[in-house]
């Protein structure tokens, strides 16, 4: 399972809480800890794990930094990073569109919790929110379950982020009743739903916080078994995003994130070319949103916590036909990450969860899993001013970084290289460094919402 957050759950979003070092919580009530609310790559020695919400009030930067040594961003400033105003100026909010975010377990407190994170930043309620289970009834919540309780953050976080960015589409969760964890691990039951999703031409877009490394299922077969729904989907036009994961180079090799491979390992199904991968940066915006800095590679990493944007080359797919342009990079093999947005555990988004186990209120979170259903919100929009599914992106992606052209923004600053001890000994993964052009840290770099849109729904 991709780990990218919590520790536990799909790529599971990465929740800042544990964020840097010396954090202290300010007036903050203390809660429970459940596992998940973990930093990435389950911690270690130096990873400080705070267990208190910021409260039930939208926190200002100020208390983000007070209390976490973090940057927390709201709705607004994301919005106005991704230059989203003049979309929603001309009506274009992603309505008439769905965007499925698929989940195991899902959150028992998702409608209420997206309610109180609307209610907190003025957005409107969505025009729907339905909860769907087609591989079978889920189990009921149990907060002790660590599984259960990162899959919750992770829901919370794709739920109001693919929200925030498309505010007049339809979100439709997708509960799947077998974590995915390592492996093959609970992936079946994903490709069943999904597949039940574009079967019933339920969604435009499909948003998946989850993955895990190539190299982890039991042979190449194994894991090309488990593409249908992205061949299925990309004959019904419908649009398939994966986050690209939190590990740098490498991936996790246990369920609790506490191991990792020793070597470069790229993610399924961010590698799948039937899928756009998403991967991480850090963005470093004013109070209103506007840059004050260039964004750069995510990397949060430090002695004792895995914590970067991944990108890698594919063991498994050749370079698609789509990727001639950037050969001289990806060689023969199919390479991530497409596209990057805001990921950092050090520039985190704030979501409002109150599942059991958590005290009610605002929490900072990063990992890749917030960066995709960012770009879900936008491919929605685009989807809706094009009048049809654009279906897979990336060809069009390519040819337009390939033209200069202006909704793909270039990054050249930072690295995914991570360092930790595991086995007695420190481990360098050495990642990649960002660069002009295409590289394997930040893809083709970042975009702007609007002009984007245009392009993508261009004839």
């Amino acid at each position: 399972m991709s780990r990218t957050p919590r520790v536990l759950a799909g790529w599971t979003a990465l929740v800042a809480l544990c964020a840097l070092r010396g954090g202290v919580p300010v007036a903050a009530p203390a809660v429970r800890a459940p596992t998940t609310l973990l930093a990435a790559g389950g911690g270690g020695p130096d990873a400080e794990i705070i267990h208190a919400t910021l409260g039930t009030a939208p926190p200002t930067g100020s208390e983000c930094e007070a209390a976490f040594r973090v940057d927390c961003y709201s709705p607004a400033q994301i919005r106005t990073a991704y230059d989203m105003a003049p979309l929603y100026a001309a009506g274009l909010d992603g309505a008439g569109r769905t965007i499925a975010v698929v989940d195991s377990f899902g959150s028992p407190t998702i409608r209420a919790d997206l309610a109180s994170f609307d209610a907190a930043f003025g957005l409107p309620a969505p025009p729907s929110l339905r909860i769907i289970t087609p591989d079978g009834h889920v189990p009921p919540f149990n907060p002790a379950n660590q599984q259960m309780d990162g899959w919750a953050v992770e829901t919370t976080l794709d739920v109001e982020w693919a929200h925030v960015m498309a505010p007049g589409a339809g979100i439709l969760l997708v509960e799947t009743p077998v974590s995915e964890t390592i492996g093959l691990h609970g992936i079946p039951q994903m490709v069943a739903a999904e597949n039940y999703v574009v079967d019933h031409h339920l969604a435009d877009v499909i948003s998946q916080s989850w993955g895990t490394a190539e190299i982890s299922f039991p042979s190449k077969a194994a894991l090309l078994r488990e593409r249908t729904a992205f061949i299925n989907a990309a004959a019904h036009h419908v649009t398939v995003l994966a986050a690209a994961g939190d590990a740098g180079p490498t991936s996790p090799r246990n369920a609790s994130a506490t191991l990792f491979y020793a070597r470069r390992a790229a993610n399924w199904p961010a590698t799948d070319p039937l899928v756009t991968a998403v991967g991480g940066l850090r963005l470093y915006l004013s109070p209103t949103g506007e840059r004050v800095a260039p964004d750069s590679v995510w990397n949060d990493s430090r002695p004792g916590r895995v914590a970067a944007g991944a990108g890698g080359l594919s063991t498994v797919f050749g370079r698609p036909a789509w990727q001639a342009k950037i050969a001289a990079v990806a060689g023969a093999h199919r390479a991530i990450p497409d596209v990057s947005l805001s990921a950092a555990l050090s520039g985190a988004e704030l979501v409002f969860a109150s599942f059991p186990g958590t005290t009610p209120g605002f929490y900072p979170v990063g990992g890749t899993s917030a960066a995709t259903p960012l770009f879900a919100g936008i491919v929605a929009i685009a989807d809706q001013k094009a009048g049809h599914d654009l279906g897979l992106l990336n060809p069009t992606l390519y040819a337009l970084a390939a033209h200069h052209a202006a909704g793909i923004r270039d990054v050249t600053h930072g690295d995914n290289t991570v360092r930790f001890a595991q086995g007695g000994r420190e481990v360098t993964v050495q990642g990649w460094a960002a660069r002009p052009g295409y590289d394997l840290a930040s893809g083709l770099g970042t975009v702007d919402g609007t002009d984007l849109v245009a392009e993508l729904a261009a004839p």
